[in-house]
């Protein structure tokens, strides 16, 4: 249902106003998704409810087949360029934004109940407060064969803008649990039968000689800080052999190339 808007004003599209200071203070269960790739995802993989569109004029032909996924009583709010930076505060240069509502969060507990059984890959980030990073390594996960993420409450919130965006849109249709401690979560993949592997960048088993047990978490760390020494005893620990002077990969990164690991050995 497309509208049109000369407005900036208009009561219809509160929630699109100031999006960078209401990115991170939504109190409403509703987050923005920007981008094409992004809105894609949102319509045809996600669990999320769509409540609106916001479009720039210029961007309504380039999407028509994506809009074709729209439900017809969703409305599509369409107007100027010039209005829609005015709306969100910032230049919007996609032109592309849809106000989406959260679903009932599932605990890691019961994330991990609803899981397959037989082979399992997990991806586990604790401390992560990089939105880049996070939605780094859910790309990632989606890409390489990981069913599910795990945060625990200090990492950031995979439904951030921005990290949707990075992550191509996988943070909307990669099932994940957001909660807990880091302790907590070893815990509860270890009460599942998941052998937690812990990334650190020394003193670990060397990636390439391991052998992916059949129910697998990769627990990955902040930069800087990584993971602390209670965590690691209580996972086998795993590092990436690396060349030179350099000691140590960007998170999401090594998050990749242990994915990748994984997936290779699994693979017939």
């Amino acid at each position: 249902m497309i509208i049109k808007l000369d407005t900036a004003d208009d009561p219809r599209i509160t929630g699109y106003r100031a999006v960078k200071d209401r990115d991170l203070i939504r109190y409403d269960g509703r987050f923005i998704v920007e981008g094409a790739i992004a809105l894609e995802r949102l319509l045809t993989a996600s669990r999320f409810p769509i409540d609106s569109l916001l479009l720039a004029a210029n961007r309504i032909d380039s999407l028509a087949s994506i809009l074709a996924d729209l439900r017809p009583d969703i409305p599509v709010y369409v107007t100027p360029q010039s209005i829609m930076d005015g709306v969100t505060g910032f230049p919007i240069h996609r032109g592309i934004l849809a106000l989406a509502r959260r679903t009932p969060m599932q605990t890691p507990e019961q994330l991990l109940a609803s899981l397959p059984a037989g082979p399992l890959t997990l991806l586990v980030l604790i401390g992560l407060s990089n939105h880049d990073n996070v939605g780094g390594c859910f790309r990632n996960a989606a890409a390489l064969g990981a069913a599910a993420v795990l945060l625990d409450a200090t990492s950031c919130d995979p439904l951030y803008r921005k990290a949707i965006r990075v992550s191509s849109g996988a943070a909307l249709s990669l099932p994940f649990a957001h909660a807990g401690t880091g302790a907590d979560i070893i815990a509860s993949l270890i009460a599942a039968g998941v052998t937690p592997w812990a990334l650190s960048p020394t003193g670990g088993e060397p990636l390439t000689s391991c052998e992916p047990p059949q129910r697998l978490a990769l627990i990955l760390g902040a930069e800087g800080p990584g993971l602390t020494g209670d965590l690691m005893a209580r996972c086998s620990r795993i590092s990436i052999p690396m060349a030179g002077d350099m000691d140590s990969l960007n998170v999401a990164t090594a998050g990749a190339i242990a994915l990748s690991h994984v997936l290779s050995k699994r693979r017939p």
